[in-house]
């Protein structure tokens, strides 16, 4: 069987990949600092920091393929913590590809983002950019080859507190309303996370080697109509705080596309979740959530 190794496989994007590497038969290992609690009886876990190289050549004995999602993710963050952005998504991932040259590993996939192609998103899009020269640098001076995941707006189950739409469809539930940073003209390509992982392990086909991959969904969304589906399935009157450009650094408006460090390929899935049903289930989530709490 062939072997993968998921860096970051306990959270959202990786989690979702990691499955669907084991539903197409590879050899799965997750390796992040806590353990997954979506881990398959198929895959193996390992609980460590990817800055620890020690452990690191000996999670990727054998390894073909490796994806690395690990690091920081939030853009509010990573304003916060420029240092530790820095240190985590740039110096933490040369780590990771000194022990995959050492380690022979065949492919490195990347999770960046649609974010390098911008002049939003602070210390979070500098830190893809730097990331993704650095890790051509290695592919020229050591032969590995490379995929770049530049991902647009993800959604969907097992996402992190402050991803955009399930933030949103917690404050509803919650509140009934929705404090947003803008004024719900801004246009977003959602990929529910299933068919952004269905399309990660895709580009291990060798036609992917040493490209950007741009991976949205199949149609563009106006905020403000996103907001209006939210509300009607969960059953509310509709209100949202529009507070304006507070944001405008952070976030970008109709489109990321400004800053292209390397031309990338487009893929969007040909079969996909339903926008209605994604949110359906991000909803049914949070109440599955919010009555467990209640329990306890």
């Amino acid at each position: 069987m062939i072997n993968v190794l998921v860096i970051g496989g306990a959270g959202f994007m990786g989690s979702h990949t990691a499955d669907e590497l084991s539903e197409r038969g590879y050899q799965v290992t997750i390796y992040d600092r806590v353990p997954s609690p979506w881990l398959r009886s198929d895959q193996k876990m390992v609980v460590g920091d990817f800055n620890d190289s020690k452990k690191l050549l000996e999670v990727m004995e054998n390894v073909t393929y490796l994806y690395h999602f690990a690091g920081i993710a939030d853009i509010g963050i990573s304003r916060q913590k420029p240092y530790e952005t820095i240190a985590a998504n740039v110096m933490g991932l040369s780590k990771v590809l000194e022990v995959a040259v050492q380690s022979s590993v065949k492919r490195f996939v990347f999770a960046s983002t649609m974010y390098v192609y911008s002049s939003h998103g602070s210390f979070y899009r500098a830190s893809k950019q730097a990331a993704e020269i650095i890790i051509e640098a290695y592919a020229q001076e050591f032969g590995i080859e490379y995929t770049f995941l530049r991902y647009g707006s993800l959604y969907g189950p097992r996402a992190q507190d402050w991803n955009g739409i399930r933030r949103f469809a917690s404050q509803i539930i919650k509140e009934g309303r929705v404090d947003y940073h803008g004024n719900g003209h801004e246009m977003r390509e959602y990929i529910h996370v299933n068919d952004a992982a269905r399309l990660s392990v895709e580009v291990i086909d060798p036609k992917f080697a040493n490209n950007a991959i741009t991976i949205t969904g199949q149609r563009l969304i106006r905020v403000d109509d996103l907001f209006s589906i939210l509300f009607e399935i969960v059953g509310r009157t509709k209100e949202v705080n529009y507070m304006g450009d507070i944001n405008v650094t952070d976030h970008y408006g109709h489109t990321p596309y400004r800053y292209t460090p390397k031309q990338a390929k487009k893929i969007v899935p040909q079969e996909f979740v339903d926008l209605g049903q994604g949110l359906l289930d991000i909803i049914e989530e949070i109440n599955h959530q919010i009555q467990n709490d209640i329990n306890e």
